[in-house]
């Protein structure tokens, strides 16, 4: 094992660690040691779930690309895609499973829905969304590690053309109507808003694609000619949505900014010129949009093309808090913070900064997705090159 392969494995030993540690600590303890005030019932665990989904509808919309619109210059990925949308789902689930109040009662959306919730729809679209990416994936792989006839392998890519044509609406349903589900929230001018479910898709894309682009650059076993057309062409995707994005939050930020009055306008203040505008200024549009901008212009280097989507698809974190947090540390109406005081003379509190306990959930549903990406990529041929059937033609 060489020195780089000892320093990530300690990594990955720490980060699971720290998660094990977290998860005991959640069972016993419950929600006391999060960093939630007496206003404020949602914080990094809800952006991290958001943020995860998105990871996982972009990858799932890539290989849709191959399967459904016969993009052949990335035939050779879309294994992988579906196996990282499989991955990155089941880490958004964990994490927001966390966030419940009653981990145990997590069954009773399937049992008792109440289908006017925008939740309950999301629970049931996320079910039938994982059960569409374990058909794929059987389908997909299993020509890898069974011989077939032709009439076979003709059968398996038309039930992958039927499942992964299902799967876009699907998608788009279900990360769409996350963005649904924060922008009918009326009673929050921050997150009421028209454009978040269109927001919403281009994040999953940008963020889905640059997760995919790096996983390319940095764990694709073949390193030819062809690897490096394919993680060009990549690069290129993810700065055209990386643009994209810009130019929506843009449209979100500027509309209110432009004449300064009202609740929405102080909110986009908050974020901008707030105790946390480093989140902003330095992690999203500094180490998001421009180094990445920069090393996407240098495209015949595979480490800037590798770096640059690293960095977008880890600081699209930092879009996420400032979408979940800012809407619930200000008061719905001016004054509200000081129209309840308890015995002992405690206001109501809207400040909110994750706690350590927090950001060790987060570690070990990251060191889990990790330890599920390495088991798949020995285990199942995700890395192999398309047969000449992996696509109907």
């Amino acid at each position: 094992m060489n020195r780089n392969a000892k320093i990530l494995w300690a990594i990955w030993i720490l980060l699971a660690l720290l998660g094990g540690v977290g998860l005991i600590e959640r069972l016993v303890t419950g929600h006391r040691l999060a960093g939630y005030t007496s206003y404020v019932p949602w914080g990094m665990w809800v952006a991290a779930y958001i943020f995860f989904i998105g990871l996982s509808a972009g990858a799932f919309l890539l290989s849709s690309l191959v399967y459904v619109f016969g993009v052949h210059k990335l035939e050779r990925i879309a294994k992988l895609a579906l196996f990282v949308a499989a991955t990155t789902l089941v880490m958004s689930l964990i994490t927001i499973w966390f966030d419940l109040g009653h981990m145990e009662r997590n069954y009773e959306v399937f049992t008792r829905p109440h289908f006017h919730s925008m939740m309950a729809w999301m629970v049931w679209l996320y079910s039938a969304y994982f059960a569409l990416l374990l058909g794929e994936l059987y389908y997909a792989l299993r020509r890898d590690v069974k011989a077939l006839t032709p009439q076979e392998l003709a059968e398996d890519d038309r039930k992958l053309r039927r499942l992964a044509t299902i799967g876009i609406p699907l998608a788009i349903a279900f990360h769409g109507g996350v963005g649904a589900l924060f922008g009918t929230v009326s009673a929050r001018p921050f997150w009421n808003s028209p454009i978040y479910p269109i927001m919403f898709l281009v994040g999953a894309l940008l963020s889905g694609g640059a997760l995919m682009t790096f996983i390319v650059a940095m764990f694709w076993p073949e390193q030819d000619e062809a690897w490096l057309d394919l993680l060009q062409f990549l690069g290129k995707i993810v700065l055209a949505f990386l643009l994209f994005d810009l130019l929506l939050e843009w449209a979100e930020f500027s509309i209110p900014m432009w004449y300064g009055v009202g609740p929405e306008a102080g909110l986009v203040k908050y974020v901008l010129f707030g105790p946390f505008w480093y989140v902003y200024w330095i992690v999203h549009i500094l180490f998001g949009v421009v180094i990445p901008i920069y090393l996407f212009t240098q495209r015949k280097d595979p480490k800037a093309i590798a770096w640059g989507s690293a960095l977008v698809a880890v600081t699209f974190f930092a879009i996420r808090l400032n979408l979940v947090i800012p809407g619930l540390v200000t008061p719905e109406i001016k004054g509200l913070e000081h129209a309840y005081m308890d015995p002992i003379g405690n206001h109501l509190s809207y400040h909110y900064v994750p706690s350590f306990f927090e950001w060790q959930i987060l570690m070990g549903v990251v060191a889990l997705g990790i330890a599920i990406f390495y088991l798949g990529q020995r285990r199942l041929p995700l890395f192999s090159n398309p047969s000449s059937h992996e696509v109907s033609k």
